[in-house]
């Protein structure tokens, strides 16, 4: 029994370290700051693209501009920027050896005026004064800076992602009390901002064509080329919903990065994150023959639960109270990876084959 409360006891200290603080962007400072070119990489988003570009009207200043690249949409895309008045580009065909993420992101780029670069998921939105603080943030250190968007989650099925949400930030190891002093394992592919020399000089999306994870991947070419990696969470700046459109969605898009983004993390993180997963799973093994102290650890999960999704989205108390249901769902979605990754090696994602088994 001592072993027991002692092994949970360290899985669930590893969960408070992982996840010890979520730093935010800063608050802008009143004045200008420099012209923004956001690169848009958008495929079949005419419902959720929308709401970015609105999102972008108020916070765009004189020399910004908004590049939205169409990624072979078969929807109105391509209509929908237009009509929201961003600058429009239809994505040539895709050359041998590239994903199609990556070639939208390289093309925009290679059309952008601008000295920094923001990449832009097109199911994001920024908050009021977001791009402002996005921008503060980056002339912190320069290099590679990116945000994890709060996560709305207005449908019960998008709940289901919460645990995925929680492992992406602690396995960054960006998160713990050593905070910036240690250079975190990759960034967020919704959010990227960069100078335009920084990124060219690290080859850009090119250096990364193939990559399912080009978030993960660019991460390691600015630590390799000596350049800073910063990343913080959303709150307050910029929010997304992931897969809105049914846990099919959501099955096959954690699918698709969650196996190849493990073999990024860092070994002791791995550990650590496995043995928080471990006090998740206790109250489970020892239901049957210690109720009372599977009930106290139940009751401690839930609150550390609940402190973690409160900063990182819009999950509510239920969620947490009720966090075994999507623990189920993380390891169902985290085996089915597995398998696809290093079995098959594909999966499909918006109409397209997509090669799981490279991460970097």
């Amino acid at each position: 029994m001592l072993i027991d409360v002692v092994a949970f006891l360290a899985g669930w200290g590893a969960g408070w370290w992982l996840l010890w603080r979520i730093p935010v962007p800063p608050s802008s400072p009143p004045g200008a700051r420099p012209p923004v070119s956001v690169v848009v990489p958008a495929r079949d988003e005419e419902r959720t693209l929308p709401v970015l570009l609105a999102s972008l009207e108020g916070e765009l200043r004189p020399g910004d501009e908004v590049i939205v690249v169409d990624d072979h949409s078969a929807d109105d895309t391509a209509g929908v920027a237009r009509s929201a008045g961003a600058r429009t580009i239809a994505a040539t065909d895709l050359p041998p050896g590239w994903l199609g993420k990556a070639w939208a992101c390289h093309t925009g780029a290679g059309l952008a005026a601008n000295p920094l670069l923001a990449f832009l998921d097109a199911d994001t939105r920024l908050e009021p004064g977001g791009l402002d603080r996005l921008v503060a943030g980056y002339a912190e250190g320069g290099g590679l800076y990116s945000v994890q968007p709060w996560h709305r989650v207005p449908r019960p099925h998008e709940r289901l992602a919460a645990l995925f949400n929680v492992v992406a930030l602690m396995g960054t190891g960006a998160f713990t009390p050593v905070g910036d002093r240690r250079s975190p394992a990759g960034a967020f592919g919704p959010c990227l901002l960069t100078g335009a020399e920084d990124y060219r000089a690290v080859g850009g999306h090119a250096a990364v064509r193939h990559t399912v994870l080009d978030d993960l991947a660019l991460a390691r070419r600015y630590r390799a080329a000596g350049l800073p990696v910063r990343i913080r969470g959303g709150r307050g700046t910029i929010t997304f919903r992931m897969y809105p459109d049914g846990l099919g969605q959501l099955v096959e898009g954690f699918t698709k990065n969650f196996a190849a983004a493990a073999r990024a993390v860092r070994p002791l993180t791995v550990v650590l994150v496995t043995a928080w997963m471990a006090a998740l799973a206790a109250p489970l093994a020892l239901a049957a023959g210690a109720p009372a102290l599977a009930l106290a650890c139940y009751l401690a999960v839930a609150l550390q639960v609940y402190a973690h999704l409160r900063r990182i989205g819009s999950f509510g108390v239920v969620t947490a109270v009720a966090y075994l249901v999507p623990l189920a769902c993380f390891v169902v979605v985290f085996a089915r990876s597995l398998v696809l990754t290093f079995g098959r090696r594909r999966v499909r994602w918006k109409g397209r084959d997509v090669a799981t088994g490279r991460a970097a």
